[in-house]
């Protein structure tokens, strides 16, 4: 198995039951697949997957890990709609982000390097991020509510001008985690 290879499986019913997709890799549309997009339980035997409500990587992300998520309210969706994924693509130990409050990297500037409940008990004086740039080995969540909750968006290493860059339709971001959990 490669470092970016992984193995998710969908269920149509709640539970892990009724017809079901398994994806090794990039899919950007399950209904290429003869897949629904009807996704009521999910199973990650192994890897991080980022998966979309939408086909061709597009609309609400959701970061799964290694685990079983039964129904859908268990990865933070309001519905079944499920489109598209494909695995995270950073594995590894080194994690460093810069979160800049104003687009294309100015304003002020916040380096993080491990998980943030709160952003601005980090001296990040707005709620919200325009730009970032994730160096290192290691991908982020990024909320728009504190505590891990909310709208989540994940990026990957890289440079991001602006919050269209990662999908994201206002600029609002107020919590932050790395993802580790592979295997």
């Amino acid at each position: 198995m490669s470092q970016y290879s992984g193995k998710i499986t969908f269920y149509e019913g709640k539970c892990f039951t009724g017809r079901k997709l398994e994806v090794r890799g990039d899919c950007d549309n399950f209904q290429d697949r003869g897949f629904m997009n009807r996704v009521n339980s999910i199973r990650v035997e192994s890897g991080a997957w980022i998966c979309y409500d939408h086909p061709d990587f597009k609309g609400q992300q959701y970061i799964l890990e290694h685990g079983e998520y039964p129904e859908f309210q268990r990865w933070n969706s309001h519905n079944d709609h499920m489109g598209s994924c494909k695995p995270v693509r950073m594995h590894g130990e080194h994690y460093r982000i810069e979160l800049f409050e104003a687009c294309n990297f100015s304003g002020q500037c916040v380096e993080i390097c491990d998980d943030c409940p709160f952003l601005q008990s980090r001296g990040f004086s707005k709620n919200c991020i325009n730009s970032l740039k994730v160096y290192g080995d290691g991908a982020w969540v990024m909320y728009e509510e504190p505590n891990f909750r909310g709208r989540m968006y994940i990026v990957e290493r890289g440079d991001y001008c602006s919050h269209n860059e990662w999908q994201a339709q206002n600029p609002n971001i107020q919590s932050i985690r790395r993802v580790v959990n592979y295997f």
